[in-house]
């Protein structure tokens, strides 16, 4: 990981595991850091603390597992919308004092409170350098967080809530758009971590471009590249090479140009797979958070094809679950980031579905162009455009 984790840590802007993306950074992080820390032969023990927004999301799957263990230690932002009270005080004194960074220190309350808990369990000190010279890391793990506009003010506020605690500031996996650079606010921040990894090298260009001094820049493959693939989760009957692997988000359908061509291309899709092989079809969600929940157009997929019975839905599992699924699949299309990458990562031929500079970055890495291997859902009109990108990927797989 080339940086230094022989020190206390705290993983933050976590969004919580039912989005199995986040999930699939966190687990694969948190193993990275157990695995660097193991080479360093004076056995010392640091805290590493998952701030989270959603404690039992990431308890129901591998986190909490990788807690039991004792790797980390998972907790939960406060959540000021839920508690009127504290709201209206905060507002009334951010809106006093303008002190805006108000509500994220009020947010990251308890998750320093576990942070100096587990400092002091381990002996070592909770802020500020320690005797070694050493300041503690925050590590800002959200992967894509500032390609969200509506997002960018918090991030930068909890940026400097945290720098000014005394920590040693990175922000991990990132993919940022070319264009959003020209805020002014958003490029002072990033100039202000001590480094950035850029997982996909259009955002290690534009951040080069931007400014940011090349020795705090690094380019490094996202870390769910690296998650671990549980293949003995999967049912026996799920055999390799014999499906097709499909994933759909509302997220992508609420970004298309022409909504309904892309659920019809996904439709007539199936319906080629079915006609034309001998291949089943397993549908597989990567998010299920309520208000954004992959498993709503895709239990519309397979009520549609479900009497065929070559169409499978896939229940939700953890990550690394998720990822054994679709190694057994001989194509993937998907739709989540973190969906194509589980496909990347196994070897499956793949087809991303996408909407921003993060696929368009991963394929070129991995490609050299991402024509051909991106379906930007903004210009999917033709329904029959899965079609003509599955048998192109596979005449040149």
């Amino acid at each position: 990981m080339s940086m230094d984790l022989g020190r206390p840590i705290i993983l933050y802007m976590h969004a919580g595991s039912g989005n199995h993306g986040c999930e699939a950074i966190a687990d694969s992080t948190v193993r990275l850091i157990e695995e660097e820390r193991k080479k360093d032969s004076e056995g010392k023990r640091f805290p590493l603390v998952i701030g989270t927004n959603s404690a039992l999301e990431d308890r129901k799957y591998r986190l909490g597992e990788l807690e039991k263990m004792g790797l980390c230690t998972i907790s939960e932002e406060r959540h000021i919308d839920r508690k009127f009270i504290d709201h209206v005080l905060y507002y009334g004194y951010r809106k006093l004092t303008g002190d805006r960074e108000s509500f994220l220190r009020y947010r990251f309350r308890d998750v320093f409170r576990t942070y100096e808990e587990k400092c002091r369990e381990m002996n070592c000190s909770a802020y500020g350098a320690s005797s070694d010279g050493k300041k503690p890391l925050a590590v800002s793990i959200g992967g894509d967080n500032y390609c969200y506009p509506e997002m960018v003010s918090d991030l930068i506020l909890a940026h400097n809530v945290f720098r000014k605690k005394g920590f040693e500031t990175v922000l991990w996996g990132c993919s940022i758009e070319p264009s959003s650079l020209k805020d002014a606010a958003l490029l002072q921040d990033l100039k202000s971590y001590e480094r950035i990894y850029a997982r996909e090298s259009i955002t290690y260009n534009a951040l080069l471009d931007a400014g940011i001094d090349k020795d705090r820049l690094i380019l490094r493959r996202d870390p769910a590249f690296e998650l671990l693939c549980d293949d003995g989760a999967v049912p026996s009957d799920v055999q390799q090479g014999e499906y097709i692997g499909i994933n759909l988000s509302p997220m992508v359908l609420d970004r298309a140009g022409d909504r309904e061509a892309v659920k019809d291309s996904y439709r007539k899709f199936i319906r080629y797979i079915l006609d034309n092989t001998t291949r089943k079809v397993l549908l597989v969600p990567h998010v299920v958070w309520a208000n954004n929940d992959d498993r709503k157009p895709l239990s519309e997929l397979y009520g549609e094809f479900k009497d065929t019975k070559r169409v499978s839905l896939v229940e939700d599992s953890p990550a690394e679950v998720l990822k054994g699924y679709i190694s057994r699949c001989a194509f993937f299309v998907g739709a989540r980031t973190h969906s194509t990458i589980a496909a990347y990562s196994s070897g499956v031929p793949t087809l991303v579905i996408g909407y921003s500079v993060k696929s368009r970055g991963i394929a070129t890495d991995l490609f050299g162009t991402d024509k051909g291997y991106v379906l930007p859902v903004q210009e999917i009109r033709d329904t029959d455009s899965l079609i003509k990108a599955y048998e192109w990927i596979m005449k040149n797989k």
